[in-house]
């Protein structure tokens, strides 16, 4: 078992899209860098990257990934060997080149329903999965700018960089995803969110 959490060397965007264009899935890149792609800059540094994936499809992914890389399954803070069993619950994938080599990218697997991508800390907050993906002037595909923020400002423990990365996108929010990121944090959160003031 794994215990190096911190060893990173992840890989760049333009690496995971020759990776995973071509994969016959849907996936996109997730965390800091989606927002980055959304703004169309770096705002800071990555110390990881993030690609979601769903749940259903998840074996595709593992054997077209198998073949280069190994991965672990992260859970209650373990990492283990992923060997090809369906993930029923499990919601983060770390990946290397073999078992010494830094952490190069992650995989979040995501839940659907009905083709809708739903929240995995609220089902009831969901949306079609053909809303969910924007993509870059060159055919990346990354989260919504508004469900990458709530799945940020959601967590039990908000980080600073969470924050930095909301004041970040803030001004370049449109109306509609403000509203729909407003209405999604009061739903999970009806005692009120911090960030809710400022939407």
């Amino acid at each position: 078992m794994r215990t190096d959490i911190s060893n990173w060397m992840p890989l760049t965007v333009t690496e995971i899209n020759n990776i995973f264009s071509v994969i016959p899935i849907r996936w996109c890149i997730a965390g800091g860098w989606a927002l980055d792609l959304h703004l169309r800059k770096q705002t800071r540094e990555h110390s990881d990257i993030d690609v979601i994936i769903t749940r259903e499809e998840q074996l595709i992914a593992y054997q077209h990934l198998i073949r280069d890389w190994i991965l672990y399954r992260a859970e209650d803070g373990k990492l283990s060997l992923w060997e090809g069993e369906y993930l029923n619950s499990t919601n983060d994938v770390w990946v290397s080149k073999n078992d010494e080599s830094p952490w190069a990218f992650q995989l979040m697997i995501m839940d659907t329903e009905e083709n809708s991508w739903t929240y995995k800390r609220d089902k009831s907050i969901r949306r079609p999965m053909d809303e969910i993906f924007l993509r870059t002037d060159e055919g990346i595909p990354y989260l919504r700018p508004e469900i990458q923020l709530l799945h940020k400002a959601g967590s039990s423990q908000v980080r600073e960089k969470d924050y930095i990365d909301f004041q970040t996108m803030l001004p370049s929010l449109l109306s509609q995803e403000k509203a729909w990121l407003k209405s999604s944090l009061m739903r999970q959160f009806p005692e009120s969110h911090a960030w809710v003031e400022f939407l």
